[in-house]
């Protein structure tokens, strides 16, 4: 018998559950008492879910209250000092390490203030994930009341029998870093974790778990040796366990590991091994080849990053490669990864088109494919042939739909030639042309974009969207909102400005709203980071521009500004890789449309008086393939060229800005220099500023603005602390190139804290003008 299983599931709620408890939680709205309830009431009904659909093995311990690899710096008593000195509750202590904490000296207790640990995406996706960060001679313990055991004697007394997922342990200490002074490489930590990993196997055994879930999804890069040395001796001890330990299920994801073939032969020892079969299915026949005589295989099918619907003849094919070689009992049926990286439910859509909505599977959807796919394999297509039918018909009919095609749009494709990738003149030739036009001081300040979107600010939104009040009513209600954040900023003695954003409800949604080829849900949220979740669009079809997106707001705000008023556009790779993509066209030629659109906004923007205009790609190392060769080579080529493409058309007296937020820009840097953008901020505040020595090295000629303080964090950061960090950024950067501004975006932020913190950020940036004007 084929069994079916989920290797994770959305955390949130089907009504975003968790971000609201959270948040209450954290305003002082909500008990922690209120909270734990509300995180065990959402485990239970994802349980149930998962049950009742038919998937025989359910997995546990993938909720989490802010991230999973940070549960596990806890489970494994990793919790940097600066955090366990002020004795906080221990879920106090989590959140802080999440996004920092600060609160002021009180009758009952000393002063707090610690920034978050530093948050980088997970992999290639659009999660975050909060780093490790390890000390020289780091001690582990295993937390007195271990989480992965807590949550699997829940769901059993709840009645459900599932599979606890863990972190694995090479995969936990790649993953994570040296503090800040300290010297350790964290791989060295091994075999002080691993009696850690034996011990919670050994409780989760006694706990009645009869497999266990082991994540090590590093297995797919192209890993140092002294990290691929790492698996053999570790799973050699873990795996020997014998009675004392569950059954291992080693979990590899989002990509191939044909590369490694030679770790999975070491781990013969192991009960299973899983394979990402929808990432990379051409691995399949080698990854057979290379298990033990009695080992199962685990084949993810069903697609835990994308949201179509999935195609059950390919799907089955692939399965009966491995149980035509295996055998039904050493076969599972998956989903790629986890789910969590998909929306909760098609069912909570009411507003799509039937006929698009027909394409379309969300996570409780796919469990239940999960279900069909497994039984048409153990029993024959004859148990499930309405199913098969059904989906067959819905496969075909997205097919030949003329929703997706527009002869327009690939008509001025065939048509782009190599000037149009191009700037009119170098880098030195504009900069002067844009210093004389803008008339900067050295160390502008400026934002990223966005400011805080308040509760009057949605409230208004939603009112439009309902019909609740006319489209006059809300643009004079966006103008006065403009017209408060210009007069903010006037105040605050900022350089350049923008105008808020408050019309915009995401980066990406926004822009997707207003172009063809993209369609929208209602509740298709997916977890970002923390509490924050984002709504992606989808692409459906051919993209084009049919009119004018932005330019409005922009040159209103131009009007009533005193200074040079900056034009904030998302860019295409960053459209593409936060959009669910279409699977039927390669990414590169979507990449290319969505920067033709994107081309006539920028040349727009620019006749309209708008002459700094960043186009943010903080997507461009998510999408970078994971490992280094020719796949990553063409995709870096055709990043840049959209990115490129897209700004190209103005004159050399405009300045064209990018933004990158947690980007670990060194793996791609001649891409970033490729861009050709006159100003780039990037996110460095949770960064060792050592990381910009590579503009050093590679000798980096244009403006870059390192993120002077995390956004991320409801935490204020002093004037000190900001000119520490700039600094720290002169060592190496000139005056002439540094950009003074925060890391991301304030849109997520309340008033008061961003107020404080940009007068922060003003009075170090003025500080160190006047101490270079008076060294000059």
């Amino acid at each position: 018998m084929v069994q079916s299983s989920i290797l994770g599931f959305p955390r949130m709620g089907v009504n975003r559950d968790l971000k609201k408890a959270t948040e209450a939680y954290w305003a002082g709205k909500l008990s922690q008492e209120d909270l734990l309830a509300e995180g065990k009431r959402l485990r239970q009904a994802h349980w149930k879910i998962q049950k009742d659909a038919g998937v025989d093995i359910i997995p546990s311990n993938d909720f989490s209250y802010y991230d999973h690899v940070l549960d596990h710096i806890q489970l494994f008593g990793a919790t940097p000092p600066r955090y366990t000195q002020h004795n906080l509750d221990p879920i106090d202590e989590f959140f802080a390490m999440g996004r920092g904490h600060q609160k002021p000296k009180t009758d009952k207790g000393p002063a707090v203030d610690v920034p978050s640990l530093e948050m980088v995406k997970w992999f290639d996706s659009n999660y975050h994930y909060v780093k490790p960060t390890l000390q020289d001679g780091q001690k582990f313990k295993l937390n007195a009341n271990p989480k992965p055991v807590a949550e699997f004697l829940e769901a059993k007394e709840a009645g459900i029998v599932t599979r606890p997922v863990i972190l694995g342990p090479v995969s936990f200490l790649t993953l994570g870093k040296a503090d800040r002074g300290q010297s350790v490489d964290p791989i060295d930590l091994l075999q002080d974790l691993l009696p850690v990993y034996e011990e919670l196997l050994a409780k989760l055994k006694e706990a009645g778990a009869e497999t266990v879930q082991i994540d090590e999804p590093v297995l797919v890069f192209d890993l140092p040796p002294r990290v691929k040395n790492a698996f053999k001796p570790a799973y050699e001890k873990l795996g020997n366990l014998g009675d004392k330990a569950p059954q291992l299920v080693f979990a590899t994801y989002f990509g191939d590991v044909v590369h490694n073939i030679d770790v999975l032969q070491s781990l013969q020892n192991l009960y299973a091994i899983h394979i990402d079969a929808v990432r990379n299915p051409e691995q399949l026949e080698v990854v057979i080849g290379a298990l033990g005589p009695k080992q199962t295989l685990s084949v993810g099918v069903v697609d835990g990053r994308n949201i179509w619907k999935t195609n059950f003849k390919k799907a089955i094919e692939k399965v009966e490669v491995a149980t035509q070689k295996l055998g039904k009992d050493r076969v599972l049926v998956a989903s790629s990864s986890s789910l969590l990286h998909t929306p909760h439910t098609l069912a909570s859509e009411k507003k799509l088109d039937a006929e698009v909505k027909d394409w379309f599977s969300f996570a409780v959807e796919k469990a239940k494919e999960l279900a069909i796919i497994a039984k048409a394999v153990t029993d024959g297509p004859a148990s499930v042939r309405d199913e098969l039918e059904a989906n067959a018909k819905s496969i075909e009919a997205r097919a030949t739909s003329k929703l997706t095609n527009d002869p327009k749009v690939k008509d001025r494709q065939a048509k782009i030639t190599d000037e149009m990738f191009n700037r009119k003149s170098p880098f030195p030739t504009r900069i002067a042309q844009q210093q004389s036009k803008l008339n900067l001081p050295t160390f502008p300040t400026t934002t990223i974009g966005s400011f805080p979107q308040t509760k009057d600010i949605r409230i208004q939104r939603n009112k439009f969207t309902k019909g609740e009040i006319t489209a006059e009513e809300y643009e004079k209600f966006i103008e006065k909102e403009i017209q408060d954040v210009i007069k903010i900023q006037e105040e605050l003695g900022l350089d350049v400005y923008v105008h808020g954003e408050p019309e915009r409800n995401d980066m990406v949604q926004y822009f997707g709203e207003r172009l063809t080829g993209y369609n929208f849900t209602t509740h298709g949220w997916v977890q970002s980071y923390g509490s924050r979740c984002v709504r992606p669009p989808i692409i459906v079809g051919d993209i084009s521009r049919p009119e004018a997106m932005t330019v409005k707001e922009s040159k209103y705000a131009a009007s009533i500004s005193n200074k040079p008023m900056k034009g904030m556009l998302t860019g295409p790779i960053t459209c593409l890789r936060w959009s669910f993509p279409r699977d039927d066209i390669h990414q590169s030629e979507q990449a290319q449309q969505l920067a033709l659109a994107l081309r006539d906004e920028v040349v727009d923007l620019e006749s309209a008086g708008i002459f700094v205009i960043q186009v943010d790609e903080p997507a461009l190392r998510e999408g970078l393939p994971l490992r280094s060769g020719l796949e990553r080579e063409n995709y870096l080529s055709w990043a840049v060229k959209s990115f490129r493409l897209s700004v190209a058309g103005v004159q050399d007296s405009t300045q064209i800005h990018s933004h990158f937020c947690y980007s670990e820009f060194q793996d791609f840097f001649s891409a970033i220099a490729a861009l050709d953008a006159d100003v780039l901020s990037i996110e460095n505040s949770k960064s060792d500023a050592k990381l910009l020595k590579v503009f050093v090295d590679e000798a980096y000629p244009r403006h870059i603005g390192p993120g002077v303080y995390d956004i991320h964090s409801p935490r204020i950061p002093s004037e000190q602390e900001i000119k520490d960090r700039i600094q720290e950024m002169l060592q190496y950067l000139s005056p002439d190139q540094l950009w003074i501004d925060p890391d991301c975006g304030l849109k997520t932020r309340q008033w008061e804290e961003t107020k404080a913190a940009l007068i922060n950020m003003v009075n170090a940036a003025k500080f160190f003008r006047e101490k270079y004007a008076k060294a000059n």
